[in-house]
């Protein structure tokens, strides 16, 4: 097996505050919001956005309504600490800053070295709307 992967489906805690954001920062790393899908499947209690590519799909989902009080952490056994997507260039990093920042992100390191990962990862680390982490990296 090749390690590729095929979808990342996140759980976001109010769909009404998620969907407008992904909406807007889905189409800055690269996915066309006209492959846009969307499903409700009541058996299990899920309401899934799903912005398709043909390298991979991301969705955000609904939680549980037994969970659906409970509280956003990456460091929760089981949670998401964060997603990087990879930038062709240091010169992307710092466009994508511009844009991502537009919509409203919460930019919690702008785009700079981090030595502690590697002496050229270049990288921007945000947080969406609920606090769910990404960075958006540059490792050359």
């Amino acid at each position: 097996m090749q390690p590729n992967i095929d979808h990342v489906q996140i759980t976001v805690k109010d769909m009404k505050v998620a969907e407008p954001f992904y909406d807007r920062l889905m189409p800055i790393l690269g996915f066309d919001i006209n492959n846009k899908v969307r499903a409700i499947i009541e058996e299990h209690d899920l309401y899934v956005v799903e912005y398709l590519h043909s390298s991979w799909d991301f969705a955000i989902c609904s939680p549980r309504t037994a969970f659906k009080d409970g509280i956003i952490h990456r460091r929760k056994p089981g949670a998401l600490h964060h997603l990087a997507f990879k930038a062709n260039s240091r010169a992307e990093v710092d466009r994508l800053y511009s844009e991502i920042k537009a919509i409203g992100a919460n930019i919690v390191h702008e785009p700079r070295i981090f030595p502690e990962h590697g002496p050229n990862y270049y990288a921007l680390f945000f947080k969406d709307l609920e606090g769910i982490k990404f960075e958006i990296v540059c490792n050359q």
